[in-house]
């Protein structure tokens, strides 16, 4: 798979998304990463469906919400009107992971999971055949600008180990703490997706970071 790159709009300046959204489309972003938190299942509240309805006449990327919520599942429907392309939940978030990406792929949309920092892969055991995306967490969820958390790199190698000893057409995404040290790090891990907040959005050159991301690593085979 390509390298891909999705900058996160939380670090964005919400004053100007529109402008922001054309931005990173024209410096060569491939996703949007838009974080949707409720004040519940992390302590921030951030945005919602209205936000990425007004967002998807402006833009043909990739959009993917990252469900940061309380019962995920009771917010799949708004999010798909709204236009998203992939909504991706928190395994802690809910009882019935099976369930709730069903109801996604029900939707006609790609399905993700996140995993926290401390939860482990074996989580995903029994429900691979509905992922499209695995969102590995690098810091803890709920703020951005964090340090990245190293300790999750074996993670993402054991992720990455099993999407290529399968065969699984499954994206790998690395958030948190995602900039030009640490960005060499997860890509030899194996991923195939940076989400990048603050060093794309607050960092001067952040809008040439998103090409010299795609350099990391050489040529990849695309599929």
């Amino acid at each position: 798979m390509s390298l891909k790159v999705a900058p996160s709009l939380l670090s964005a300046d919400f004053g100007r998304l529109r402008e922001e959204v054309r931005r990173i489309e024209e410096a060569g972003a491939d996703w949007i990463h838009l974080d949707i938190m409720d004040g519940n299942f992390v302590p921030a509240i951030t945005m919602g469906p209205l936000v990425l309805k007004a967002l998807r006449p402006h833009t043909g990327l990739t959009m993917d919400a990252h469900l940061m919520v309380a019962d995920p599942g009771a917010h799949l429907e708004s999010f798909a009107r709204a236009g998203a392309d992939i909504i991706t939940v928190h395994a802690e978030a809910t009882a019935h992971l099976d369930r709730v990406l069903r109801e996604i792929k029900k939707r006609g949309l790609k399905a993700g999971v996140a995993l926290n920092p401390a939860t482990p892969p074996e989580i995903l055991d029994y429900v691979w055949p509905l992922l499209d995306l695995v969102l590995v967490m690098s810091v803890n969820p709920g703020a951005g600008g964090q340090a990245f958390i190293p300790e999750v790199l074996p993670k993402i190698e054991t992720l990455a180990g099993q999407i290529r000893d399968h065969g699984w057409p499954v994206e790998l995404s690395v958030d948190g703490g995602v900039n030009a040290q640490t960005a060499p790090q997860v890509v030899a891990a194996g991923a195939t997706v940076l989400v990048a907040g603050s060093a794309v959005f607050r960092d001067p050159g952040g809008l040439e970071l998103i090409q010299a991301f795609k350099t990391i690593g050489g040529p990849r085979q695309e599929v």
